[in-house]
């Protein structure tokens, strides 16, 4: 999925606390919420069993969208022409932290 697709998606849920964030992103009927609440989800379980932090004091603090490797191919076209193909792709990066910190 492209990072402008998936940065619109972002730009709603920066800074909300984590479960509003997840909520929200079940709500959204773009096609980039889920892959999205997925990372969401998962930064707080980690910050859950590694540093034995409750998931209702977590906010995100820090969320990135950046370009990940695009796949290129191309498609035929009449006159002996072709069509250039881009299957872009994103990195998501979450920095949760505590409400109180």
């Amino acid at each position: 999925m492209s990072p402008y697709k998936v940065r619109r998606v972002v730009n709603v849920v920066r800074g909300m606390p984590v479960e509003q964030a997840v909520a929200t992103l079940r709500l959204m009927p773009h096609r980039a919420a889920k892959p999205v609440r997925k990372v969401i989800e998962s930064a707080a379980a980690n910050a859950e069993e590694n540093l034995g932090l409750s998931r209702s004091d977590l906010y995100i603090a820090e969320i990135r969208v950046d370009e990940g490797p695009t796949r290129k191919w191309r498609r035929f076209a009449a006159r002996g022409r072709f069509k250039p193909i881009l299957k872009r792709s994103s990195h998501i990066s979450v920095v949760l932290r505590e409400m109180g910190s």
